[in-house]
């Protein structure tokens, strides 16, 4: 069934305010420094490799997210045009400037020495907020994030379970990310054990309100 324009419009607007909650998340346990989710310690470690080897003063960890984002897309106009749509652009190009905006503001919690339980109660608030602001970027059915999008793309080309692929992904990211420099810790687990469970519980609840949202507007 074809959408109309505004609709179209409604659940971009949606996606992205799903987009920015997520990252919000993102960025606290970044911050926390006890490690990242398994793309942004792939981010991390390309980031942190670049860094080293060169004397680029402008590159940030956004702008190295935008920039592996925009290399998925240039590989999937390759592989196949169809899974890119406009929300799952906004998530690649927008991802990076979110993260560099919050941790702008919010480097303040993490200012002169703070205890492990302290880092890990934020980096577990910020499990909780990603998982939160990812359902709403999956139900507003606009696009995905990097993660989501590669493992769909290979689960779907290679006619293998998603799940299966989604954990491949995500293992193929942590590693690469690590062997480059990249923080892979205990927040690492704790994302990964955190995310999923806490994104289940709130994936119902999302597709209601975004329903009722677009009940009352379209």
């Amino acid at each position: 069934m074809k959408r109309s324009l505004k609709e179209t419009i409604i659940r971009v607007i949606i996606l992205l305010i799903g987009l920015t909650i997520a990252h919000l998340g993102v960025t606290l346990f970044l911050l926390a420094d006890l490690g990242a989710d398994p793309f942004n310690v792939l981010v991390q470690g390309i980031f942190r490799s670049v860094t080293d080897l060169t004397e680029w003063k402008f590159l940030t960890h956004g702008y190295t997210h935008v920039t592996i984002c925009f290399l998925i897309i240039l590989v999937l106009l390759i592989v196949d045009r169809s899974y890119i749509k406009i929300g799952t652009i906004l998530c690649m190009i927008c991802g990076g400037p979110i993260i560099d905006f919050f941790t702008l503001f919010l480097k303040f919690l993490f200012e002169g020495e703070k205890n492990l339980w302290y880092k890990l109660v934020v980096l577990a608030f910020g499990c909780v907020i990603l998982a939160f602001g990812m359902t709403i970027v999956i139900k507003s059915d606009a696009g995905t994030g990097p993660n989501d999008l590669v493992a769909l793309v290979i689960s779907e080309k290679t006619h293998a379970k998603f799940s299966i692929i989604r954990i491949a992904v995500d293992v193929s990211f942590v590693v690469v990310g690590f062997l480059l420099g990249g923080s892979f810790g205990i927040g690492t687990i704790v994302c990964a054990c955190l995310v999923g469970p806490v994104a289940g519980f709130f994936l119902p609840r999302s597709e209601k309100i975004i329903e009722r949202i677009l009940k009352k507007i379209v």
